[in-house]
């Protein structure tokens, strides 16, 4: 696997301070994507051990909320295997801090249903994840006033108790601009 990017004091993808990996590879190919460059799976730097160790570093600070996987598109059956490894360490040594991924694929038709890389893989590594940011981003459905995500297609998504019920089960509290009063408000 390669990664595009780790950005180490993010705030713009999940709660809080967090340190994001982006992901090379994805045959999404969403129009007018953010990270077209990372589409090309040989995009960046090769993910290595020190890598891991850089990002495990990166998550030390207490004032660090969190992990953010991100691409490219991590759930690519080529990125799986690699990121499930750095999200059980992740868990080991932070079982405080929470996990969130953004993916292209939808939560039941594709993950779910196991029909995306290794079934066996994929159910550990989302095993691992607390909120799933789901579905590919739609241009025509693009939303400024969205938050941690693009368009209002996608959802936010409480991983877990989503695994529990067999069935998507939205994040409490996922949360959008109110219109016209920059406040946030809890859905």
């Amino acid at each position: 696997m390669n990664y595009a990017a780790i950005k180490k004091n993010d705030i713009a993808n999940g709660p809080g301070v967090r340190v994001s990996l982006f992901v090379s590879g994805c045959r999404h190919h969403c129009r007018n994507c953010f990270n077209r460059e990372a589409w090309d799976f040989s995009y960046g730097q090769p993910f290595t051990q020190e890598t891991v160790d850089e990002l495990l570093t990166a998550l030390s600070p207490s004032y660090v909320a969190g992990l953010s996987l991100l691409g490219g598109e991590p759930l690519e059956p080529e990125n799986q295997e690699a990121l499930l490894l750095l999200v059980r360490r992740f868990r080991e040594r932070f079982p405080h801090k929470n996990l969130w991924c953004y993916t292209g694929f939808t939560f039941e038709t594709d993950l779910l249903t196991g029909t995306v890389g290794n079934p066996e893989t994929l159910r550990s590594l989302l095993s691992c994840i607390d909120v799933l940011v789901d579905g590919r981003f739609v241009e025509e459905l693009k939303d400024a006033g969205l938050i941690f995500r693009g368009s209002s297609n996608q959802n936010i998504i409480d991983v877990p108790k989503s695994l529990k019920a067999g069935k998507t089960v939205l994040l409490e509290g996922t949360w959008r601009r109110k219109m016209g009063s920059g406040d946030i408000d809890e859905l």
